[in-house]
């Protein structure tokens, strides 16, 4: 079972309120684009391409942030990656743009890191391989000797790239995976959301000690009861310690199709419910643009982001007087490339103008063959059911909010 830490009398007081109070933090920015409490909640992700493959990378990036990715990562396992990246960052200049990027830096990495942080504008390391070493199958305890020495060992090593970062002005993700803890964590606290925090909140005092705040936070797992209760608890240590950093949120190694989607979202949502993250991944076994749309889905249906149009229609049931489906499917053709309408299709008088009643524009099925189409909550006029789409479209047009499609 894993525990969890109580909500605060202020959440509490707050819990029937239909508003998301996020958590309160500072702004990190990662290049041009602004993480934190008081900026929209940020979409991420990352591309499959080998980074050695600097055309192909290219075109991975490229591809990313034209689907709507504020923020691209990419991996750096070896030094001959991270001087790639430094090609990467020319190439994305000259054909297309600067993209903010993130280096995904592996074990034992300083030297990687040390490098690649001149090419992008966020390092993002894990503290369980940072300081990676082989784990002993016949230890069967860790001296206090032993643990003070590997924690001189991370200062040595962390301390450069801090201050190659601090010195920049560019941040660092301190992004921690249950799967992957340090046996000196798995020793001292198990596997579990307290070794996560303490893995993560091991490096962020070390941050505090050199002066170094432009950091996010990540406490990802493959589970999403352990992924939330990770976050939850990282939330309330920070804040009980002062720290106020972002969170970047995701469910890793989620999988594919519907599960995959469905998992990311039971994860991810909670938590934006609570108001806790600033920066969100999907993480699809899928190509990577196939993430974004799922991302912003989940914002919008938090009412966090409005980038598209929010359609409300009902399941449908004997009194639907056409094929809601199929109706659904051809507004939704005529205006999907719109943003921030709300549009209901509902399939009789019966329920329609009060379900649909926060609507901007309802199409509602007003008797046998005809449709009424609505302002919010003020019914327009009506068409015969073969007009009601081109209708539908007209009176957008009317109210000045039609764009013609790209």
């Amino acid at each position: 079972m894993i525990a969890t830490l109580p909500h605060s009398s202020e959440s509490l007081s707050k819990r029937y309120d239909t508003k998301i109070f996020r958590r309160s933090t500072r702004t990190v920015m990662v290049g041009d684009v602004s993480i934190g409490s008081e900026h929209p909640v940020r979409v991420q992700s990352m591309i499959n391409e080998d980074t050695l493959d600097v055309e192909a990378s290219t075109a991975g990036i490229r591809r990313l942030h034209e689907a709507g990715c504020e923020i691209v990562r990419l991996t750096v396992p070896s030094l001959g990656h991270a001087k790639a990246v430094g090609e990467i960052k020319k190439q994305l200049e000259v054909t297309y743009k600067n993209v903010p990027l993130v280096a995904d830096v592996h074990h034992n990495g300083m030297n990687i890191a040390l490098e690649v942080a001149n090419h992008v504008d966020k390092v993002r390391i894990n503290p369980g391989l940072f300081v990676f070493e082989k784990p002993d199958p016949n230890r069967t305890e860790f001296t206090k000797e032993e643990i003070d020495e590997i924690g001189a060992r991370i200062v040595r090593r962390f301390e450069p790239l801090v201050s190659v970062l601090k010195e920049q002005d560019k941040s660092l993700r301190i992004g921690v995976n249950h799967g992957s803890l340090s046996e000196r964590m798995l020793f001292s606290y198990g596997d579990t959301p307290l070794g996560m925090v303490e893995s993560a909140m091991e490096f962020i005092r070390i941050c505090d000690q050199l002066d170094f705040h432009n950091i996010v936070i990540s406490m990802k797992a493959s589970r999403a009861p352990v992924m939330l209760a990770a976050y939850r608890l990282m939330a309330d240590t920070m804040d009980k310690e002062g720290y106020n950093y972002p969170l970047h949120l995701g469910v890793t190694e989620a999988g594919d199709g519907d599960y995959g989607r469905i998992k990311s979202t039971a994860g991810i949502a909670t938590l934006l419910a609570e108001g806790l993250g600033d920066t969100i991944r999907v993480s699809l076994t899928e190509a990577p643009e196939k993430e974004i749309p799922v991302c912003y889905s989940i914002l919008q249906a938090m009412g966090l982001r409005k980038t598209m149009v929010e359609y409300i229609s009902c399941p449908s049931c004997g009194r639907t007087l056409f094929n809601l489906e199929e109706v659904v499917h051809k507004v939704r053709n005529a205006t999907s490339h719109l943003k921030g309408l709300d549009i209901a299709v509902m399939g009789c008088i019966v329920n329609g103008p009060g379900e649909m009643a926060d609507a901007d524009y309802g199409y509602v099925g007003k008797g046998p063959g005809v449709i009424a189409l609505y302002r919010g909550r003020e019914e327009i006029r009506k068409v015969p059911e073969d007009e009601g789409v081109d209708a539908l479209v007209q009176l957008i047009k009317e109210d000045g909010r039609w764009v013609e499609p790209e």
